[in-house]
């Protein structure tokens, strides 16, 4: 590629320059004493944007309390109830396929206002729900909101973020789905002393509130500089990088190699120019993931949907949404005692996953996904052995429910620590620009219809092959799920969001036991086809 390297620019300590041709650049390296502080301005649009994420963990962390006072006041079986909680998922299927598309033709940022008007409408449509049928009809609302928020904040954090933050902004979404579910667990326990025909309507109906705030904080977020050069509008977009760039020599590149990936010519250096539809609304791109794909693409769609699929098949949805009944099958015998077990689920869930966002661009992608699910797997192969004990006992086993209970805290937090936010990161950031919406799209849609059909199945399955058995099944589900991460995932840390198409095209997995100099956000782009 002949045009702007960073190399060709007066910046201080710049890498070595490198001859016409050279297949690779680099992003200025940073030495121990030119490390740069995390970017404010980034780092506020990446919370605003992630807010979102909330509506997904409220609506989940409430209807796992929530359910228990549906039931007695409708009247309505097992079955139903767990229709009505794993429904949802289901329904934002319609939210995270339109949503691709939405966000190439209004923009990411006005997709995140959508998303939060269609939460708020069905929220209250929850709340003021006389019947089941009512009721399902507010979840189907919501549930269009939430597939919008879900596929929409990690693409625009993604595309807003610096290479050097980028996994700590990019695991904002996660860190939100947990403050939500927290919120929904306390919103459980504060409203679990109301008239049964008030309570839970009132868990539901408060979930509206953060749709509003997030409104209207979303009025002071740029657009996504990716869109806006989609888009042609270059000058927007310069803006928008020197703002959330670590360095002028950094944004500079990361506006080249956006034009590029557009196939706007390098020299072009209008403030306004014109691009084709094909580029600017999406044209043609479903035809590029799934009928046409080059070996690179078929590799990140297998890597994104792969990911999504493992994260949710492993139990994680069941554990939070029936928290309530895992610890009454573990011996907590009153709702308070069950709630206040939840809540402590919440607290350690949004504990580690704190933890993560400050340990993705340390530690790597690969490590803390590894670690994670290592750990997962542990926690749930102990935690299937202790219910099955107090299932086959007839005598309260006090050494098998406090192991229960301890096993369901180390699963959450191994979970948040790695295959929370990783999943949700890595999607976000290894698409090609022009595929990002719609492929990130079909990860979050694999993710939604695991978690539907994990949530819908769990009391079933927890009947037909008891409890202690469901959680053996995800346990080797999450064996599967390490050797195909060990096996098929790249490290992405440090890399830019342009690189990846070369990275996926040459991977083998030998390469990544190999340290990823990340911490000197030192890219290598391949240029020429080797």
């Amino acid at each position: 590629m002949t045009g702007f390297t960073p190399e060709n620019q007066s910046v201080p300590s710049p890498a070595p320059a490198t001859k016409h041709g050279d297949s690779t650049k680099h992003v200025p390296e940073l030495g121990p004493q030119a490390k740069p502080k995390r970017n404010k301005y980034a780092f506020a649009c990446a919370i605003l944007a992630s807010m979102t994420s909330i509506l997904l963990g409220y609506d989940i962390g409430v209807m796992s309390g929530a359910m228990i006072y549906i039931k007695r006041d409708l009247k309505i079986s097992d079955l139903q109830i767990g229709i009505l909680a794993g429904i949802l998922n289901i329904y934002s299927l319609l939210g995270s396929c339109a949503a691709g598309r939405t966000s190439d033709w209004i923009g990411r940022r006005y997709t995140i206002v959508l998303a939060g008007a269609i939460f708020f409408a069905g929220a209250l449509l929850m709340g003021f729900a006389p019947n089941y049928a009512f009721l399902m009809f507010g979840r189907f609302v919501a549930g269009i909101g939430v597939g919008y928020a879900l596929m929409i904040a990690p693409v625009y954090t993604a595309e807003v973020s610096p290479a050097s933050s980028r996994g700590f902004l990019t695991s904002f979404p996660e860190v939100f789905i947990n403050a939500g579910i927290m919120l929904g667990y306390v919103s459980n326990l504060a409203f679990s002393k109301f008239p049964l025909k008030l309570g839970w309507r009132f868990m539901l109906g408060i979930g509206a509130i953060p749709s509003v705030v997030l409104a209207i904080g979303v009025l002071a977020m740029p657009e996504s500089p990716r869109w806006l050069v989609m888009q042609g509008r270059l000058g927007e977009a310069k803006r928008v990088l020197d703002k959330t760039s670590d360095s002028p020599a950094e944004a500079s590149l990361r506006l080249e190699d956006i034009k590029e990936a557009a196939g706007i010519p390098a020299d072009c250096h209008d403030d306004v120019v014109q691009v084709s539809r094909r580029n600017s609304h999406g044209e043609g791109v479903w035809k590029e993931l799934l009928l046409r794909p080059t070996p690179a693409v078929r590799r990140v769609m297998i890597a994104a949907i792969g990911i999504h699929f493992f994260q949710q098949a492993s139990g994680i949805d069941a554990v939070v949404l029936f928290s309530p009944r895992i610890f009454k099958t573990a011996g907590l015998e009153t709702d308070h005692e069950q709630l206040l077990a939840t809540v402590a689920v919440g607290v350690v869930k949004t504990s580690f996953i704190l933890v993560a966002t400050f340990l993705l661009d340390r530690v790597g992608r690969r490590p803390l996904l590894l670690t994670s699910v290592g750990g997962m797997v542990l926690s749930l192969a102990v935690l299937g052995t202790s219910l099955t004990v107090i299932n086959q006992s007839d005598k309260k086993v006090m050494w098998a429910v406090v192991l229960s209970i301890a096993t369901v805290m180390t699963y959450v937090a191994t979970f948040s620590i790695g295959a929370g936010p990783i999943t949700w990161v890595y999607s976000s950031e290894i698409f090609p620009l022009r595929l990002r919406s719609q492929g990130s799209s079909m990860g979050v849609v694999v993710n939604r219809v695991t978690s539907g059909v994990i949530s819908m199945t769990f009391l079933p399955m927890s009947k037909g092959m008891t409890t202690g058995g469901a959680f053996y099944l995800f346990g080797g589900i999450a064996t599967v799920a390490w050797v195909f991460f060990y096996t098929f995932l790249p490290e992405t840390q440090g890399r830019m969001l342009e690189d990846m198409d070369e990275l996926f095209s040459g991977f083998r997995w030998r390469d990544s036991k190999k340290k990823n100099s990340g911490s000197n956000i030192e890219v290598e782009i391949g240029l020429n086809k080797q």
